[in-house]
């Protein structure tokens, strides 16, 4: 057979034989192998000796051209010829190091021309696969390895860690010490971090007891990977068991037993350990006050970090680049979002340079925030930095421009992204679904799922709640039932989520609780989103028996420690008229926050239990809370309940002067409605004309509810030609406002009036009221003759109406009320109230009722009489307050 004849870019002068020197020879240039041209072919070719083959792909490697010399080897494998183990080394090495992974799949394929099948150049080439991030590729060379040793387990194993596949690393473990290969002390760490990280501490404790019999306990690199284990896992008691045993420890030792109190929350202890390791003679460095700072901020104490961060720049340690990180995330995750812009812009000031997890979590805070024109300078930031292409900081750059309402923008940095994971896929998806664009979401679903990348549970979350969100419940039904169907998806408790908060959008609550019992009824344990979703809906009178429901979910999945949670169910069992669960809840309470002593301060308030609100307030003050803004408000509301007029003057004094919070509109209006229960409305018009923000609608209706209730008819005209000026179409202020100039005398004034009132009583809306009689919700409209008792009701309702004894007072000559009777029938409440004391066998003790419109003077002193002559609590909430009436008396003090 003829020589081999390689190819190349060179051209030679055709001349004589050229004589090259050999690797015997002494020369400081690269050695080229023998070679001689012959006149009858191409210059370009050149003739190659079987002897100098593996000298001839040398040269080329050394020379960086490095294709030309994999390419050769389709000739060599034509040609018969076989190369040495060590030249192919060469050729994979130097693929390694330009990351030039289609070459190296070359080489793979002509692996059979080596002279033997070594080992040694299939763990190279796991190791040239798992470096170029083909992870797959090198499990698949592993696996058709002839035999593995040591050095191919830990080039596998090594390749797993690096992509922090975690588990895989693990399975490793037990594969390699099936096949009787022990890892050494350099592999063990590697395995042990791997068993930290997805918290597999049986493993741990089996590899500790492998390290003791094989005598490698005195190892310190391993026995803090050991250390680590025990207290990733949260094994607290074993990790300071084997930290105490430690015959040597250093940094890492202490860092780690550290971490492990940190990460349990155990902040203090961890501080007490910091001045342990201090006294055995090692001062912190930047890698302990970070865990410190890191934990803090994952636990929500950014402030706490902070101070930690400033100490530790008084021990004179600068802060890096993971310190900076840490605070701009834990700011961001505690909705502190200007604050973490804040700290990257300080960041940056001082000169430490952001990395792509810092970029990203800026980013993902302006996307938080809406921050468009913050977030493009950070885009700009990465694209100078030549961190652009980093699929974390682009997935997040699609999510700012999505939020942004920008999603062109989006898709074109969508589109950029070359090697797209699946959070790459699911924030352009879910930036079409938050914008209304299901369609478009939807095909980009089925193109996810045609490039190979399958859709996992959030991606499916999204999807279906961004049909629930568009009104397409059908679809997102669908998409729910397909879920577990179409693959290896398995429904979670955000799934259910979507369908609840969805329904409960567009006020279908319940579907929302027939949902919520399904997920019970399958097994599926609600989290604090669920429970914080459903509390809300629930949290009045006719869903009394609901919240109770949702509350014995909350014991029986133990979610009773979330704050959230908790305040959630004082509120509800507030607002549902149940005072005595809300407290009960309120004093088991180890950790109280400021919303829940405004919570239980508001709900005090709502019953009419103002001296409860005010002795809260003070409890409030021991413990070192700041009122806020929700305090004052409550607050004012209890002395006006109370008729402390000159406390609630204080109170609100107190606001700006001693704690610095400007009073909104719903203030001013409390102050009015003080002023106005004690009858001081003189006072109320100073007030109002003294306001330093212009007074609104709200302002002025207080005052003339306040003029209506003391019957001051100067003053109710004045409030009432405001409100006009405000509102002028209407028709019930009109109305009322026409009652005061006849009933002042005034001619002309309420002819002018009449001539521009163009409304009439027939506009008005028609009153609507809801009540729970033996767990069936009943609805009553006024004058409504459609129910089969509805005779008996009517009867019943004038027979009590005659017993009541009609005010002599001035209040009869006013009527600012939403319904007349005498136009739209017998009053909704009053039919409700019938039903429920009619249709029960037993006398009904608690009648609770939600009516649309405001109760009116006459259905008012009806429920207080027959409160007093039927001995029941009736509870009535209209849109102005919630009616807790007893005895003959009401929470409101007649005054709504």
């Amino acid at each position: 057979m003829e020589g081999l004849v390689v190819h190349s870019n060179s051209t030679p002068p055709l001349a004589t034989p050229l004589k090259v020197e050999t690797a015997s020879e002494h020369s400081s240039k690269p050695l080229k192998p023998h070679v001689s041209f012959n006149k009858t072919r191409e210059p370009s070719s050149i003739k190659l000796d079987p002897k100098t083959t593996d000298a001839y792909l040398n040269y080329l490697c050394m020379n960086g051209r490095l294709s030309e010399a994999v390419a050769a080897l389709d000739s060599i494998s034509q040609s018969g010829f076989k190369v040495r183990s060590h030249t192919l080394t060469r050729l994979i090495e130097s693929c390694t190091d330009s990351k030039s992974t289609t070459l190296g799949h070359k080489l793979y394929q002509h692996i059979g021309l080596l002279m033997e099948i070594d080992p040694f150049i299939e763990t190279k080439l796991v190791g040239m696969y798992a470096k170029c991030g083909y992870l797959a590729d090198a499990r698949r060379v592993f696996d058709e390895m002839h035999e593995r040793d040591l050095y191919a387990w830990s080039a596998m194993i090594g390749a797993c860690s690096r992509e922090r596949r975690w588990r895989d690393v693990v399975d490793l473990f037990y594969s390699m010490m099936q096949e009787g290969v022990v890892p050494d002390d350099f592999l063990f760490p590697k395995i042990l971090q791997a068993c930290g990280n997805c918290r597999d501490v049986e493993t741990g404790k089996l590899i500790h007891s492998i390290v003791i019999r094989c005598g490698m306990s005195s190892e310190i690199r391993v026995n803090n990977t050991i250390l680590a284990v025990y207290a990733k896992c949260g094994e607290l008691s074993l990790a300071r068991k084997f930290f105490d045993k430690m015959d040597g420890k250093d940094k890492v030792s202490w860092n780690s037993i550290i971490t492990g109190y940190c990460l349990t929350g155990k902040i203090e202890e961890a501080r007490w350990l910091l001045s342990l390791m201090q006294k055995d003679g090692f001062e912190p460095g930047l890698v302990t006050w970070n865990i410190f700072i890191t934990s803090y901020n994952q636990l929500g104490n950014c402030d706490l970090a902070m101070e930690v961060m400033k100490e530790m720049e008084g021990c004179g340690i600068t802060p890096d680049v993971v310190t900076w990180t840490s605070m701009v995330s834990g700011l961001a995750q505690s909705n502190r979002i200007v604050q973490a812009l804040d700290m990257f812009r300080e960041m940056l000031l001082v000169g430490v340079e952001p990395n792509a997890v810092t970029l990203m979590t800026a980013i993902s805070a302006c996307a938080s925030f809406t921050a468009l024109w913050k977030g493009m300078e950070l885009h700009s930031i990465a694209v100078k930095m030549g961190l652009d292409e980093d699929v974390l900081i682009r997935n997040s750059l699609i999510d700012l421009y999505s939020k942004c309402g920008k999603l062109e923008a989006a898709r074109q940095v969508f589109d950029m992204i070359l090697e797209k994971d699946v959070c790459t896929w699911n924030s352009m998806i879910s930036g079409y679904c938050q914008a209304g664009y299901c369609g478009k979401a939807h095909d980009l679903f089925m193109s996810m799922r045609q490039s190979g990348i399958a859709p996992n549970v959030i991606t499916w979350n999204v999807m279906i709640t961004g049909h629930m969100q568009n009104g397409d419940e059908d679809l997102a039904m669908d998409l729910f039932q397909r879920m577990e169907k179409d693959g290896t998806i398995k429904r979670d408790t955000a799934s259910w989520n979507s369908l609840i908060a969805g329904y409960l959008q567009t006020g279908q609550k319940n579907k929302a609780l027939g949902i919520f019992r399904q997920m019970q009824l399958y097994c599926v344990r609600p989290n604090p989103v669920t429970i914080l979703s459903l509390l809300p809906a629930c949290a009045n009178l006719v869903d009394a028996k609901k919240v109770k429901e949702i509350h014995a979910c909350v014991f029986r999945h133990n979610l009773g420690s979330d704050l959230s949670v908790l305040n959630s169910l004082i509120d509800s069992y507030a607002k549902a008229g149940n005072l005595v669960y809300s407290r009960k809840i309120f004093d088991r309470m180890s950790t109280k926050d400021i919303v829940t002593w405004n919570t239980m301060i508001a709900g005090s308030v709502l019953l009419g239990c103002s001296n409860t609100a005010l002795a809260l307030l003070e409890q409030m003050k021991n413990v070192g809370l700041k009122l806020n803004r929700g305090t004052f408000l409550s607050v004012i509301s209890a002395c006006g309940l109370g008729g402390m007029v000159e406390k609630g003057k204080q109170i609100f004094s107190s606001m700006t002067e001693d704690y610095f919070v400007l009073p909104s509109m719903e203030h001013y209006v409390a102050m009015v409605h003080l002023f106005g229960r004690a009858g001081r409305l003189e006072e109320a018009v100073e007030f109002i004309e003294n306001m330093t923000i212009e007074p609104d609608f709200s302002v002025w209706s207080a005052l003339l509810i306040a003029c209506k209730v003391h019957g001051n008819v100067n003053l109710a005209i004045y409030a009432g030609e405001r409100l006009l000026e405000l509102k002028p179409g209407n028709a019930l202020i009109q109305q009322f406002v026409l009652q005061m100039y006849a009933i002042r005398g005034n001619s002309d004034e309420s002819f002018n009036a009449r001539k521009a009132y163009k409304g009439n009583d027939t506009e008005r809306s028609l009153g609507w009221s809801w009540i729970e009689v033996r767990n069936v919700v009943h609805t009553f409209v006024a004058g409504d003759q459609s129910k089969p008792n509805s005779e008996i009701l009517h009867s019943w309702v004038k027979k009590m109406a005659g017993e009541i004894r009609k005010p002599e007072s001035h209040q009869g000559l006013f009527f600012l009320e939403e319904e007349n009777e005498e136009i739209s029938g017998v009053h909704s409440e009053k039919l409700a109230i019938a039903f429920a004391l009619i249709g029960s066998t037993q006398a009904s003790k608690s009648i609770r009722i939600i009516k649309n419109l405001r109760i009116c003077s006459d259905c008012h002193r009806l429920a207080k009489f027959i409160s007093m002559t039927h001995g029941c609590k009736i509870y009535l909430k209209d849109p102005a307050c919630l009616h807790h009436i007893k005895d003959g008396h009401c929470s409101c003090g007649d005054y709504w």
